[in-house]
């Protein structure tokens, strides 16, 4: 069927479904490379790219006016979360799997939860809070490999905490996007976020950019690195931009869970294997969640968009 035939919610969710795919090959082509380069050297020419993409699309749609960056300090709060994010994920990539890394990923909804309540005072709904729960759980099981003694006892390998201290970052940006927004274009408001990562990122890890050794990335290398720049970070925000506009912001979260399933696809594309039945048990129960939270339920407001999550 021709997409022009497909109704706009249709639409939001094929927007969706692609940007999940993205989103998850970010960590199986970032581990790749995680332990090739420093993550803030990574991070940074990482948005340096995907700045670039994204001001241009603002310059040539809304336009970038100086009225729009108005009041710069909410630009530095938000990139500063971001960055972290973004570094942390790398950072945690040097030692964790990709599958227990994006698990640790589908945690940031239940996170953001807690913070909208916190920041924004966002009710979730008795059925969103079932199914983040019971996303959160199948979660927990793959981030603790499916070993009960582990995690009774609590024991998580040290990549899976350090993206969790990023997937906070994470958390934390989202209800404050909402907040310090001031009804600038998404596009312009967006660019304006990457250039203070840029900025914070290079004031802060100049001595490690300079370091890196750049030479040494192959050609595949730098394909990763194109990747996670024009499709892990500028495209998905296009995708994400254009599913917030046509389904509420439940549906578009809910498809966060989708991405260990895909990471577990990307990772037997490259060859490399799959996970053990017992870890699919708790893959199952986050794609669980993705069915309760994209079930009908009373309306709720539309997404505010923001740059991509990986």
């Amino acid at each position: 069927m021709a997409l022009g035939g497909l109704s706009e919610p249709r639409k939001g969710h094929l927007a969706m479904l692609l940007f999940s795919a993205l989103v998850a090959g970010s960590f199986s082509f970032g581990s790749l490379i995680a332990n090739k380069i420093d993550p803030v050297a990574l991070t940074a020419v990482r948005f340096v790219i995907a700045g670039t993409v994204i001001g241009i699309a603002a310059a040539v749609g809304p336009g970038l006016r100086l009225a729009s960056f108005r009041a710069p300090w909410r630009y530095a709060i938000l990139g500063a979360l971001f960055a972290a994010y973004f570094v942390l994920m790398f950072a945690g990539l040097k030692t964790a799997p990709p599958v227990s890394t994006a698990a640790v990923f589908t945690l940031t909804p239940v996170l953001s939860a807690g913070f909208g309540w916190l920041l924004l005072r966002q009710v979730t709904t008795p059925r969103m809070a079932l199914a983040l729960a019971v996303g959160g759980a199948g979660a927990l099981w793959v981030i603790f490999r499916a070993d009960l003694a582990a995690l009774l006892a609590f024991d998580v390998g040290q990549g899976e905490t350090v993206y969790f201290i990023g997937c906070i970052a994470h958390a934390l940006f989202t209800p404050l996007l909402r907040r310090l927004s001031r009804g600038e274009p998404a596009l312009v408001f967006n660019f304006g976020v990457m250039v203070a990562m840029v900025v914070l990122l290079v004031g802060y890890g100049w001595r490690d950019i300079l370091a890196a050794d750049w030479a040494a990335l192959t050609f595949s290398d730098w394909l990763i690195v194109l990747y996670v720049s024009l499709f892990a970070s500028a495209l998905t925000f296009l995708l994400l931009r254009y599913a917030t506009l046509r389904l509420p912001s439940a549906k578009v979260m809910a498809y966060t869970y989708l991405t260990p399933s895909w990471v577990i696809g990307w990772e037997i594309v490259l060859g490399h294997g799959v996970p053990g039945v017992l870890t699919l048990v708790g893959v199952a129960l986050t794609i669980a969640a993705l069915w309760m939270l994209l079930k009908d339920e009373e309306p709720v407001q539309p997404a505010v968009p923001s740059s991509s999550s990986t």
